[in-house]
């Protein structure tokens, strides 16, 4: 296995167990199991458990970072856009009923280390920021506290949306969430 390739490889499955199990359901043995190579294979390429997991979180919050902008290119319209957002917390759910990374990490916080939670936070901050980006475009609030006020009650919603959906393995549940904070005006419709 080529070095680049395999350290994609392992940041792919660790994500993967991650989404599934969390931070303290990721470990070297299944990870290397996995990934079929031999669990201190993993440290040529991570040098602790924290820094795959901060590699693991950093990856993932620039993959919705690059998806958000993506969506936005795509309709062309911040409207449009914030229409799609839930889109990107539901293929987390369609993919084996696995909850977004994000979502997942931050409910262990008490048991991350600083690295992983700083991660964690920024693909937070990602989302808030994007979110109060097409707010503030699509003329749904007029100031900057008010974008980040309503793109943390959206951010949240759409969260809260998916963990109740997981919790059932019921993705039906998070549609119609999403369907009722439409109605509610929360999101556009």
């Amino acid at each position: 296995m080529a070095t680049a390739g395999a350290k994609e490889i392992i940041l792919a499955e660790a994500r993967r167990i991650a989404q599934a199990h969390g931070y303290n359901g990721m470990n070297f043995r299944e990870l290397a199991d996995r990934v079929g190579i031999k669990p201190a294979s993993i440290y040529h390429h991570f040098a602790s458990k924290a820094e795959l997991g901060a590699a693991v979180a950093r990856r993932y919050w620039e993959d919705a970072a690059d998806r958000l902008d993506a969506i936005r290119v795509e309709e062309g319209s911040p409207e449009a856009s914030l229409r799609r957002y839930p889109e990107t917390f539901r293929r987390s759910l369609e993919s084996e009923n696995r909850l977004c990374l994000g979502s997942f990490l931050s409910a262990e916080h008490d048991d991350l280390p600083e690295p992983v939670m700083q991660e964690v936070q920024r693909f937070a901050e990602v989302n808030v920021a994007w979110l109060g980006q097409m707010l503030m475009s699509a003329g749904i609030v007029r100031s900057n506290d008010a974008a980040e006020a309503r793109a943390r009650a959206i951010f949240a919603s759409i969260a809260g949306a998916q963990l109740m959906a997981r919790s059932r393995a019921d993705i039906t549940v998070f549609d119609t969430l999403v369907a009722a904070y439409r109605e509610s005006g929360l999101l556009p419709s």
